[in-house]
């Protein structure tokens, strides 16, 4: 693990310093030609998908088609441990009750005092397309968190692209949690070429309205490219963890908790703060000490701030923008009513990130990058759009015309005047 200490220069100064080694030190520059990926699919279709998942996917025996029999995942969902299928369900659940109480289903009607009436409805999109990392690895996670809001939404078809494995087919669990939280259509490809193809459409997958899920930098880019073709949820790139810690925390648990991280890859910034720096220094050895006494943790950047107070700390983590915050301080309930940037907060000791990942029933689709300045966590509303109704009466019509003839002519749009003031005048 690559741990450099920050000194304190404020919180806007420090976060600007971190996030610029981070994405230094964890940096994944793609090294794909993206747009040679969407012509392929674009004038390739069913045959480009599969000749592109067999070249940068992990299968050795790419599929015949890239779509899976729904039937299939319905027989791994029954085919499963039942421990594992508990779990599963228990974090469905979960994940479903977040989700529906998001959901404003009443419409919003207000009248405005000229006597018109505008009514504002969410309505879901006809269909989204989910993207579930995979290959050599499978995540029925997020399978579930995309796929269960998409249904709590009231989306019609949802459609989930996952790589398939070496042996050209879906994992068992993914296609499991598929059936699970009600996915209607399947299919075996990945990467940047899955993202083009949910947008287009091949001959065997329809084009949808909305893409949402997480996936490495070349799925990223991909979903950038499509935006405004379609729907995307946000940039859902490397894993982040800052974890901010007391006197009291046990060095070991936030080691734990930032390896954790570490586990989704090299490219992921981990930042651990503290008042204290016997706190810091011992949060930095157990986590020295967990990395290499573990796999798959690889060289994560971790970045170590000591700040002047506890004030400071969220100070700082509201200019970096963490994508999980762990607040493993006893005063943290009321340190996190001052967060506002961080896509999810954990307050406690108990509040791992891994909780959220799994089965808490937050969403681990979550902005990074800084990208929680403005945007937040996965949910229905990804899967919904707003429509207003407007309905002018003849009285409203003849109060409000002389002001829209007034502002269009200010604006150079004399017709506009005029198709509001003639019914204003009969």
């Amino acid at each position: 693990m690559k741990a450099r200490r920050f000194e304190w220069e404020g919180a806007a100064s420090t976060a600007r310093e971190m996030r610029l080694w981070t994405l230094e030190a964890g940096a994944t520059v793609p090294d794909l030609d993206v747009q040679q990926i969407r012509k392929e699919v674009v004038e390739g279709g069913d045959d480009a998908l599969l000749r592109l998942d067999a070249r940068f996917g992990a299968t050795d025996t790419p599929p015949s088609s890239p779509a899976v029999d729904p039937a299939v995942a319905e027989a791994a969902l029954d085919d499963l441990d039942a421990g594992l299928r508990g779990s599963l369900e228990l974090a469905a659940g979960n994940i479903r009750a977040v989700a529906e109480a998001q959901v404003d289903s009443e419409p919003r009607e207000v009248t405005l005092p000229q006597g018109q009436t505008v009514t504002i409805r969410a309505i879901p999109v006809s269909s989204a397309g989910i993207y579930a990392p995979g290959g050599r690895a499978f995540y029925p996670s997020s399978v579930l968190m995309c796929a269960v809001p998409a249904r709590v939404a009231g989306v019609e078809r949802i459609a989930l692209a996952s790589p398939p494995g070496p042996g050209g087919e879906l994992h068992p669990i993914v296609l499991a949690a598929a059936a699970l939280s009600g996915v209607d259509e399947i299919y075996a490809t990945g990467g940047a070429q899955a993202i083009f193809a949910l947008a287009y459409g091949t001959e065997t997958i329809a084009p949808v309205d909305v893409i949402a899920g997480p996936g490495n930098a070349w799925v990223q880019d991909a979903k950038r490219e499509v935006y405004g073709l379609v729907g995307i949820d946000s940039y859902a790139g490397p894993s982040e963890l800052m974890v901010v810690a007391g006197h009291d925390t046990d060095p070991e648990w936030a080691a734990l908790d930032l390896c954790a991280q570490a586990e989704h890859g090299a490219d992921g910034p981990l930042v651990a703060v503290a008042v204290e720096e016997a706190v810091l220094e011992a949060i930095a050895d157990a986590t020295q000490a967990v990395a290499s006494s573990r796999e798959g943790i690889g060289e994560a950047p971790l970045a170590l701030v000591q700040v002047p107070d506890l004030s400071d700390a969220i100070d700082l983590a509201n200019a970096f923008a963490p994508e999980h915050l762990e607040l493993m301080e006893e005063d943290a309930a009321r340190l996190a009513d001052r967060v506002r940037t961080a896509g999810c907060v954990f307050v406690g000791r108990y509040g791992a990130t891994a909780f959220g990942d799994y089965a808490a029933g937050s969403n681990h689709v979550l902005p990074t990058t800084g990208a929680g300045r403005f945007s937040g966590p996965l949910g229905p509303d990804v899967f919904r759009r707003r429509t207003s109704k407007v309905e002018v009466t003849a009285d409203a019509a003849s109060k409000l015309a002389p002001h829209v003839d007034v502002l269009a002519r200010a604006e150079g749009f004399p017709v506009h005047g005029e198709s509001a003031m003639i019914r204003s005048e009969r």
